[in-house]
């Protein structure tokens, strides 16, 4: 008999973490695997950041922290947010998290009560939806398509605004599709938002440094947004340190007070060491981590080159993150080596099966014509990967 709780029953596993995991099973079985599924970068965590965790151990940093973060640690965010986004906040309006989703977990369970409903602009990171369900909220979907570069308009936005409507989440640059919001683009939303002032705005800015081509744009920058953005942030992907987790907030008082206590009764301050070595990380200039992003830029040329070569695959160009987005519906309803693809998860499955080459199905990211490839791989591996599925599909 089933005794858990409908609350688990109803969330989904992570698609992207499902997908990781089938592709370790079959690497286990011997099969060679490329795995251009995780947001992972391939990268060593840069060696200054190291040095000042190693520091932090041999300083004996080995007690529980403070439930927002260190103090040192939060002055150097709240420089890092003055230096980077042009944004001014207080020691209160930040809170330190065990990484990004933990502050955006935060969040949902700061401000959605039952029934609220919050706006996700499609495609969207995967937990977007399921962290909103955990909180009893109802995610409403926003259409977008690769020929608008998966970006939500004003038109939209507005069209998707109910008296229930409680937040809206998105991410810039996004994961899955690597579309970058200009700052016009933001302030043609923030006008929208300006005739509904009961809404609030979560911008998840994680890849904010992995931008090819424009200034990076944080819709807290306007004034009139100030009060009514949670600014979402991390080390994970621009500075190569996933597994440290630690992510942070910039936000109204009020909410950061409520996402500390929140914090305080789930997992207290996140790890000691990590939060010294981020420290290091947050006072460093951007371009400290440029090669990471150069070499990205070029990953990014390359996989576009190569799909350009692949039949039915239609790409636009991402302006940031290390991830495509292709449209595969081509072969939707296709019989291909004795499998019948009737929709992206299909697709995701037999190329992990048959050219094994692990992506991520777009249906987990709110678009089922899609599939999500990352390119935080190696050249070697990228042109492997995309040889072997054009070999599989031609």
């Amino acid at each position: 008999m089933n005794q858990l709780s409908d609350r688990i029953n109803n969330l989904s596993t992570s698609a992207t973490l499902a997908m990781a995991a089938k592709a370790r099973e079959l690497k286990a079985e011997g099969k060679n695997i490329i795995g251009l599924s995780l947001g992972e970068p391939d990268f060593n965590t840069p060696d200054f950041i190291k040095d000042a965790a190693i520091q932090a151990i041999n300083d004996n940093y080995n007690s529980y922290t403070p439930v927002d973060g260190y103090v040192e640690l939060k002055e150097a965010i709240i420089t890092k947010f003055k230096r980077d986004n042009k944004l001014t906040y207080t020691l209160p309006q930040i809170v330190v998290s065990t990484g990004a989703k933990q502050a955006l977990a935060n969040v949902a369970a700061a401000l959605i009560n039952p029934g609220d409903e919050v706006i996700l602009p499609c495609p969207y990171w995967v937990s977007y939806s399921d962290i909103v369900k955990l909180n009893e909220g109802v995610p409403v979907e926003v259409k977008t398509s690769i020929d608008t570069d998966f970006k939500m308009t004003a038109a939209q936005l507005e069209a998707a605004i109910t008296p229930k409507t409680k937040m809206i989440w998105y991410s810039s640059p996004c994961n899955p599709s690597g579309s970058v919001y200009s700052k016009q683009e933001l302030r043609e939303l923030a006008d929208v938002l300006q005739k509904h002032p009961s809404i609030y705005v979560v911008s998840d800015e994680i890849y904010e440094h992995i931008n090819f081509s424009s200034d990076h744009a944080s819709i807290a920058q306007f004034e009139d947004m100030y009060d009514r953005t949670v600014t979402v942030n991390g080390v994970s992907k621009a500075f190569a340190m996933t597994g440290w987790r630690i992510g942070f907030i910039g936000a109204p008082d009020w909410i950061a007070r409520a996402c500390n206590k929140m914090q305080g009764q789930v997992t207290s301050g996140a790890n000691c060491i990590a939060q010294r070595a981020v420290i290091t990380a947050m006072e460093a200039s951007p371009s400290k981590v440029q090669y990471m992003v150069d070499e990205f830029k070029i990953r990014r040329d390359l996989v576009l080159d190569l799909l350009s070569n692949v039949p039915g695959f239609k790409t636009n160009t991402p302006e940031g993150a290390f991830y495509v987005f292709p449209d595969v519906s081509f072969y939707f309803g296709k019989i291909i080596n004795g499998n019948t693809i009737k929709n992206a998860t299909d697709f995701s499955l037999f190329l992990l099966e048959e050219a094994l080459v692990a992506t991520v199905t777009g249906d987990a990211f709110g678009n089922p014509n899609c599939i999500r490839i990352s390119y935080a791989a190696s050249q070697d591996q990228i042109i492997e990967a995309i040889t072997r599925i054009k070999n599989c599909l031609v």
